[in-house]
């Protein structure tokens, strides 16, 4: 039976839990929160993002190839960041003077941003016109000049960049303007969200910075194609259905190649050749009649009859040369 206590015993537990005595029952560890800004949602998921560096990692490999071969130096270029951030931080993130190249995709409402550091624009200006890179100067304002010379390196950026989302889809970037201030350069409202992509470029022995910046208002189509497609095998939208025998085969039969007949040899001495005039005969070992060589880049693969077409010069082709008569 249960043991009965005294209205004494009652008091003194009732006091005790007044005064802490008592300890209450251990809580459950609460779990950490975790901050989210309703202001600024996550436009792009963390797959669609590892998509896009992808993308952009292709990007730079090509460009490297292209600046190794205009600027005769070694040229590495890695991505370091791809972030969703207000368009504010970028915008105060960016230097003054500044380098930058505004673009849009056609048909589509994106629009985006080049910049290249002023250091960076300055060493690609000075490499391009023959100097090695050290060259040194006061001010970081790009001249017009300058400009003109940096358009061969961006409109080639533009260029790789169409190739690299092609994985994607068909999107064309095209350049609209230089602008040496952000402010003139808007691509969105302050309170938008950008997608930020960094890249740094070594050349030589030096390293710079390079940022991509897309106004995210107008992915989501480029976004709901990341989420449909499959992307684990990079491969341009307009070569999905096909095999790589397919495609191999489709440009092999688009390749010119140069085409030779044989009518004869013949053999004769310094003094014979020295001594050849105008109207001279060369005897041949071929006769009237006899078929002839066609040679296909230097092989011989065929063999046909001369003749005249629609007052041209031709050979109609008779058998194809079997491997054990050559």
């Amino acid at each position: 039976m249960a043991e009965v206590l005294s209205q004494q015993e009652i008091d003194q537990l009732l006091n005790k839990m007044k005064t802490g005595g008592e300890q209450a029952p251990t809580a459950m560890p609460e779990k950490e929160a975790i901050p989210f800004d309703f202001r600024l949602p996550n436009r792009i998921s963390k797959n669609q993002l590892r998509t896009i560096r992808n993308i952009h990692e292709n990007f730079s490999e090509s460009l490297s190839s292209f600046l190794l071969s205009k600027l005769q130096a070694i040229v590495n270029i890695n991505v370091i960041s791809v972030d969703q951030i207000y368009y504010s931080e970028y915008v105060l993130s960016v230097s003054n003077p500044a380098c930058l190249f505004t673009f849009d995709i056609k048909n589509t409402d994106i629009k985006g941003i080049l910049e290249l550091s002023p250091e960076l624009a300055l060493a690609l200006v000075d490499r391009l016109l023959g100097g090695n890179g050290s060259g040194t100067k006061q001010s970081k304002i790009i001249t017009p000049i300058e400009q003109k010379v940096l358009y061969v390196v961006v409109d080639k950026i533009m260029v790789d960049l169409k190739k690299a989302w092609q994985i994607i889809g068909e999107y064309e970037f095209v350049m609209e303007r230089f602008e040496p201030d952000i402010d003139f350069a808007q691509i969105t409202s302050q309170s938008e969200s950008v997608l930020l992509i960094s890249f740094e470029i070594f050349i030589g022995e030096q390293s710079y910075l390079m940022n991509l910046c897309f106004a995210t208002f107008a992915f989501d189509a480029i976004l709901s194609k990341m989420s449909n497609q499959k992307l684990s095998s990079i491969r341009p939208v307009k070569y999905n259905g096909t095999t790589a025998k397919g495609i191999l085969s489709n440009h092999l039969q688009k390749t010119l190649l140069n085409i030779a007949v044989e009518f004869g040899l013949a053999t004769l001495t310094v003094e014979e050749l020295m001594n050849l005039e105008k109207g001279d005969i060369i005897k041949v070992n071929k006769k009237i009649g006899d078929e002839l060589k066609v040679k296909v880049a230097d092989k011989v693969l065929f063999m046909g009859q001369p003749g005249v077409v629609n007052k041209h010069k031709a050979v109609k082709i008779s058998r194809k040369i079997d491997p054990k008569e050559k």
